[in-house]
């Protein structure tokens, strides 16, 4: 098992919250008539193909964050992070209360996440990310779209963890900068000594030793879409029942994985949407 068996539970426990909240944000903006906050536009693409703009801006999105981390363009990378997570928290905190109340709320997020950072601040926004960013392509998704989507998604992962490991290197530069999209739960804190020798004589250093868990934010996003393209068609609840399959599925790859490697999750929780999905009809249909 990569984690000890309580801080995977509480990281599936996180997954399965995040796409909770995630389907009621997703339910609230369906409707053509509900728009979103801050003159946002929903965005205007076909349903069989929004699979094309919306990989492409990924790809596109990925070049840029690279190339922020190969520069070490720091201060470039919180601006961007500030505000995708502003407009991402507006969206999502606007489907529970007022835009007077949602807009300093997600100011204030944003700074406890991002600025002054606090590990409950910033996994407590992570439940709440996802559904606003879902909020706006479920409505231009269909089941073909999303599943090609997926399919996309799994192959550019493995691509970057297995081949190019680019993936990983962009993990490492959110995790020492402390500004991570995705769930992050420290925790193994150890102190362990080592002898150094300096001018014939030898002292002890210690070096504190920190492991953590992580689930990055695309793991938790797209299958989000998949989730939501399912309430959408078929109502919130079957949509709830293909994210707790998809949960399983995420609790198999962390029992089956090996401590301190890294592993593409996006092919394992894409199988898990489409069993999610064929549990679903069983139940409902």
């Amino acid at each position: 098992m990569k984690h000890d068996l309580r801080i995977t539970v509480y990281l599936i426990l996180l997954f399965v919250f995040a796409h909770l909240i995630g389907l009621f944000i997703i339910q609230h903006y369906l409707p053509e008539e509900q728009r979103l906050p801050l003159n946002i536009e929903k965005p205007k693409l076909e349903e069989k193909t929004s699979y094309i703009p919306i990989f492409l801006a990924i790809l596109f999105a990925s070049s840029v964050a690279l190339l922020l981390v190969k520069f070490k363009a720091l201060g470039l990378w919180k601006l961007w992070f500030c505000l995708s997570v502003f407009f991402t928290l507006t969206i999502a905190f606007s489907a529970f209360f007022p835009q007077l109340i949602a807009i300093p709320l997600s100011l204030v997020m944003v700074f406890f996440k991002v600025i002054k950072p606090k590990m409950m601040v910033h996994n407590f926004t992570e439940m709440f990310i996802y559904g606003g960013l879902a909020a706006l392509f479920v409505p231009v998704l269909n089941f073909f779209s999303i599943i090609i989507l997926l399919v996309l998604i799994s192959l550019y992962d493995m691509v970057a963890v297995w081949k190019t490991k680019h993936m990983i290197s962009l993990a490492k530069f959110q995790s020492e900068s402390k500004i991570f999209a995705g769930l992050f739960i420290p925790y193994e804190k150890k102190e362990y000594s080592t002898p150094v020798k300096l001018e014939k004589k030898t002292y002890t250093q210690v070096k504190h030793l920190e492991r953590h868990a992580i689930l990055g934010g695309g793991d938790i996003g797209f299958p989000l879409l998949f989730s939501g393209v399912v309430l959408k068609s078929y109502g919130f609840l079957p949509g709830l029942v293909v994210s707790l399959v998809t949960a399983v599925s995420l609790f198999l790859l962390f029992s089956f994985a090996e401590k301190h490697k890294f592993y593409p999750a996006m092919p394992f929780l894409s199988v898990g949407c489409l069993v999610g999905y064929g549990v679903m009809h069983l139940i409902f249909l």
